[in-house]
C-alpha cells in the first residue's frame, strides 16, 4: 500500500493501454491540465454513473483545458465493452497489475459491511500543465463527484 499523493508532489507518470489496446501516457498530455480518476470496476452502478457524468461535463472540461483520464483494474476489452454499453467518450485505461493505482494512492485497505479488504478506494488526482498534483481527493462518492469538481475548480 503506498502513500496518498499530496498537492505539489509530482504525478507519478505512467502508460496503459486504453479500450482500444493503444498506450496512453500522462506524460503525453504535458502542457495540458489532467484529471485521472481511478474507479473499482466497468460495468457497475457507481461507476457507470461517475463515467456518465465526466462523459456530459468533457466538453465543458476540455474548454477549461483539462483532460480525463479513468482508470481501474479492468482489462482493455472490459473497457471497450464499458465505453459500448454506455456511451461513454472519456478516456479509459486498464491496470490490472494495479501498478498506477498502487502509485496514486488510490489501492487499499477499504471496509465493507464490518469487513477489511483490499481495493481500489475511488479517488480523483487533478495534475498541473508541469505534472505536479494540484489536488488528491481520495474517497470520492461517484454520484455527484464530477459536478463538485466543476465547482472547486471554478469552470
Amino acid at each position: 500500500m503506498s502513500e496518498r499523493l499530496q498537492p505539489g508532489d509530482v504525478a507519478p507518470d505512467f502508460t496503459l493501454p486504453d479500450a482500444d489496446g493503444n498506450e496512453v501516457s500522462l506524460s503525453a498530455h504535458k502542457g495540458r491540465k489532467v484529471i485521472v480518476y481511478f474507479y473499482p470496476a466497468a460495468l457497475t452502478p457507481g461507476c457507470t454513473k461517475q463515467a456518465c457524468d465526466f462523459t456530459d461535463s468533457l466538453s465543458l472540461l476540455a474548454d477549461a483545458g483539462y483532460d480525463v483520464l479513468g482508470i481501474s483494474p479492468d482489462t482493455p476489452e472490459k473497457l471497450g465493452k464499458f465505453r459500448e454499453k454506455e456511451n461513454l467518450r472519456v478516456t479509459l485505461l486498464a491496470d490490472p497489475d494495479k501498478k498506477v493505482l498502487d502509485a496514486y494512492g488510490a489501492f487499499g485497505e477499504k471496509m465493507n459491511y464490518g469487513k477489511t479488504y483490499l481495493g481500489v478506494i475511488r479517488s480523483t488526482i487533478i495534475v498541473d500543465e508541469q505534472g505536479k498534483v494540484e489536488k488528491a481527493l481520495y474517497n470520492v462518492r461517484a454520484t455527484g463527484h464530477v459536478a463538485k469538481i466543476i465547482k472547486d475548480l471554478g469552470i
